[in-house]
């Protein structure tokens, strides 16, 4: 089964290896784990927008109810929060969830969401790596039942009252980027009261021939409806809606990492709370936080870790830079529908792009960047050991003040500024993450970054 290969987020593969046999293994494993862990609930199995995922959706369901599940399909294809948010909502066993989420077309995969609606951690999804095997049928009679349900009503339900809030007065452009949060994200935001904006609203497997990622780089018709319908806010979903992306008036497509901690800020005004957020997220967060005497908790990168760290906490919130958060009250799954919803609310009470000022100028300027470097997934582990030998005691002429191992190598600054070099969980790829108060200085911080780690790839 060397084929098969978990890694941060479940397994995925281009679709020659990704197969309907391989998917029918996985299926397998996942009912032989359940069926030891004692489970009996019926397993929900989801899908995303891609031609071949309602297919293998129908696979996983058959060898599930093969093994004796009863298996929950919905109706159409879905975001994987709203997959996760079912689980809890159902008291179901677990689900399979069939997606590469911001992967190009040609990829697909699928993730294991255990019981609790938290991302699976390696103890699980080892365990379910053990247990892969050619399926093994019951009889006709002692097979499970296929069933179609609804599952984007009670999310809908719950987020507005999570998050309840007014949106008469507001604009919002949607842009579904093809994927599976078309007629969800903005459906749910228009139920406020917002006026929404639809675009690549409809559903397209190729995701117009690009990989189904909310940056800036996909998202130039987004800035383009705001101006045109002098909207208040953009918002923009990857491929399964797990992830967010929003867009302002002043500022276009906005750093994610802007984006928590205006979320942070505006959760703040009504709640009190932690936060949890990744190394390779800012540290604004921090600034947010002990202004208000809140803590916050550093994670490995990996919404997984952001989950059980929010668990331990009682976290307000909880989030990575590359768009995935959640909140308390809510299932420990990064939710992107659930975000879109929080973010408009956010900008009902407050315009965004006046909050950001207000931010910059009580806590000071943040400038993120990062990039990433080719290198093959069996070379990683070395490179990272090679690394720990080359660390340098400046970098670009700033002093190291502490290093962090919690996942690669974090070289905190005296500064204040920071370089973080760690191993991508999806691609064979190094990335090179930078936080300063300039754009000058994060390119030097980068160049700097790269020049420590091309020689070693």
């Amino acid at each position: 089964m060397d084929e098969i290969s978990f890694g941060t987020d479940g397994w995925r593969a281009t679709l020659d290896t990704f197969t309907d046999d391989r998917v029918r293994i996985v299926g397998q494993a996942v009912a032989d784990y359940l069926a030891d862990e004692g489970h009996t609930d019926p397993v929900l199995v989801g899908y995303d927008a891609r031609e071949t995922s309602p297919g293998f959706a129908e696979s996983l369901a058959e060898v599930l109810a093969g093994n004796g599940f009863d298996v929950l399909l919905p109706e159409r294809d879905c975001p994987t929060p709203l997959v996760a948010y079912a689980i809890v909502e159902r008291g179901l066993s677990g689900a399979l969830m069939v997606t590469a989420s911001h992967n190009p077309p040609e990829y697909n995969g699928v993730k294991f969401i255990p019981s609790d609606g938290a991302p699976a951690l390696p103890e699980i999804t080892d365990a379910v790596a053990d247990r892969l095997a050619e399926p093994d049928l019951l009889p006709e009679s002692e097979r499970g039942t296929i069933e179609r349900v609804d599952i984007v009503s009670p999310h809908a339900d719950h987020a507005i009252d999570l998050v309840g809030s007014d949106l008469s007065n507001l604009t919002v452009v949607y842009d579904a980027m093809h994927g599976s949060g078309r007629g969800v994200t903005d459906a749910l935001i228009e139920s406020a009261g917002a006026e929404v904006i639809r675009l690549r609203c409809e559903r397209d497997p190729s995701f117009g021939g690009i990989s189904p990622e909310p940056s800036a780089e996909y998202l130039d018709g987004l800035a383009e409806a705001m101006d045109e319908h002098d909207a208040d806010l953009g918002v923009a979903n990857d491929g399964d809606a797990d992830r967010i992306a929003i867009a302002t008036p002043d500022r276009g497509v906005l750093d994610e990492n802007l984006f928590f901690a205006a979320v942070y800020d505006y959760l703040l005004e009504s709640d009190s709370g932690p936060a949890i957020r990744t190394v390779s997220t800012t540290f604004l967060i921090d600034r947010i936080a002990e202004a208000h005497g809140e803590e916050v908790f550093e994670t490995a990168v990996g919404f997984k870790w952001v989950a059980d760290a929010m668990g331990e906490h009682d976290a307000l919130i909880g989030g990575e830079e590359s768009g995935g958060f959640s909140i308390r009250g809510h299932v420990r799954e990064k939710d992107g529908v659930l975000m879109g919803l929080l973010a408009a609310s956010a900008a009902a009470e407050e315009d965004f792009d006046a909050r950001l000022d207000r931010i910059a100028a009580e806590y000071g300027d943040i400038v993120a960047d990062k990039i990433s470097i080719d290198c093959p997934d069996s070379e990683k582990a070395r490179v990272i050991d090679d690394l720990e030998d080359e660390l340098p005691e400046t970098v670009a002429g700033r002093d190291i003040a502490k290093v962090v191992t919690l996942d690669g190598f974090k070289l905190l600054l005296e500064d204040g500024s920071w370089l973080l070099v760690r191993p991508s969980g999806t691609e064979p790829k190094m990335r090179v993450y930078a936080e300063a108060d300039s754009q000058e200085a994060i390119s030097e911080l980068l160049d700097a970054g790269r020049e420590l780690v091309a020689p070693l790839v």
